[in-house]
């Protein structure tokens, strides 16, 4: 099997055609989850994947997967997948390039004639991003019980609009069973950093992604009048919010350098330039590889919160929205990967993923690895997002052996 290989021209013909759905006029995608674009871009992988000879089934939250069919018909399957829909001004490659690389590997098993003994599916996860309802990972999340469905169907949207009504609308509410067995889970990513292509490595074999967790901050003060109110009389939230992210920074400083410390979506209300704030919100989004240290700035920045608030005679709250544990991959499935790159002739080099991805609920129940390539300038999340047509055919040929070693083939 060494000398088979994907169809690099197909794969990045089709990825040029989805970036066309929601495309942006910088270059990039807008298919946010659950919406008609999202729904455009699900509809174009379903017809190259029926014509492929899948059949197509969806879970209750939307997630879809597309099987080609295995010699034991009662096997459990190996999955390749990732998601279509992407931020508000995303680029090509994130998540779709998962999509589509599982769905050339069926196109070369169907190319070269291949059997497999267990079957194929490529999945496609409902709202991975998290940017028009906020939870990111939403439908893995789901499908691997650690979000339980009524939970996540009312989550809404800046608009007011649910989750449950829109995966309705769609029709999008399957009856597949969640956590089925798997045999394996694949994901194939642009690495969204820059170590691959700072180290000249053409894959990157991911051993495990960091631990990732969401916050939602808001500091309570009083509105009043900005011009008859004196400073000294005023809570004002905003002192409180400049003492909260400086002590929040420094914090990150302090366990330098595998911490990331995000906020973001800082909004005020009343919404007014004349009206000193009567609470202000934002987010914090916290990363690191070592559960135990996660937990301890957990407690650092609720501390620091709280400080910051008292300070101005504030009230606070700090709630979790978002928690994913760190993930350590299972060691046959980043063998698998190794194997097929070595396999290649590609060079490759094992690495921990920053970025939190389906894969990391998708352990939790099964068998799971990841498959970087190099992106340029480590960009993504951006319009400018980039990666080689020659990069995606690399990695999709290690997609396909490593999914080939683990599906096993007719005896």
């Amino acid at each position: 099997m060494s000398g088979v290989r994907v169809s690099p021209e197909r794969l990045w013909s089709r990825l040029m055609e989805m970036a066309e759905v929601g495309a942006t006029p910088a270059g990039g995608s807008n298919r946010q989850a659950l919406s008609d674009d999202d729904r455009a871009g699900r509809d174009l992988f379903v017809g190259w994947a029926e014509r492929a000879g899948c059949s197509i089934e969806l879970d209750p939250v939307g997630n879809l997967f597309a099987r080609r069919a295995g010699i034991d018909a009662d096997a459990a399957p190996v999955v390749l997948g990732s998601h279509l829909d992407t931020q508000p001004t995303g680029g090509r490659f994130d998540g779709v390039y998962g999509v589509l690389g599982g769905l050339e590997v069926v196109e070369a098993l169907n190319d070269h004639g291949i059997e497999t003994q267990a079957p194929v599916e490529v999945a496609v996860w409902t709202n991975e991003e998290g940017s028009r309802f906020a939870v990111s990972m939403m439908g893995s999340a789901v499908w691997a019980g650690v979000l339980a469905l009524d939970e996540v169907r009312a989550i809404t949207d800046r608009s007011g609009v649910s989750v449950g009504a829109e995966l309705d609308r769609l029709g999008w509410a399957g009856s597949a069973a969640f956590a089925k067995p798997l045999r394996a889970y694949l994901e194939l990513h642009i690495e969204q950093g820059p170590i691959l292509e700072a180290s000249g490595s053409s894959i990157g074999v991911v051993t495990g992604v960091q631990g990732i967790r969401w916050f939602r901050v808001t500091l309570e003060g009083f509105p009043a009048h900005a011009g008859t109110t004196p400073m000294d009389r005023r809570r004002d939230p905003s002192r409180s919010l400049a003492d909260a992210l400086s002590g929040l920074h420094e914090m990150a400083s302090a366990h330098a350098p595998q911490v990331r410390l995000t906020p973001a979506m800082l909004a005020s209300e009343p919404v007014s330039s004349n009206t000193v704030p009567g609470c202000i919100t934002f987010t914090v989004d916290l990363r690191h590889p070592d559960a135990a240290v996660l937990e301890g700035l957990d407690a650092e920045l609720r501390a620091r919160v709280a400080d910051a608030a008292a300070a101005h005679g504030c009230g606070h709250r700090v709630e979790v929205i978002n928690d994913c544990a760190p993930v350590v991959f299972d060691d046959e499935c980043v063998q698998a990967v190794e194997s097929a790159a070595q396999r290649c002739g590609f060079a490759y080099e094992r690495i921990g993923s920053g970025a939190g991805h389906d894969a990391c609920h998708v352990a939790l129940t099964a068998p799971a690895g990841m498959i970087f390539v190099p992106c340029q300038d480590g960009l993504s999340h951006n319009e400018a997002e980039s990666i080689e047509p020659e990069a995606a055919a690399r990695g999709a040929e290690v997609l396909f052996h490593a999914a080939l070693q683990l599906a096993g083939t007719a005896p």
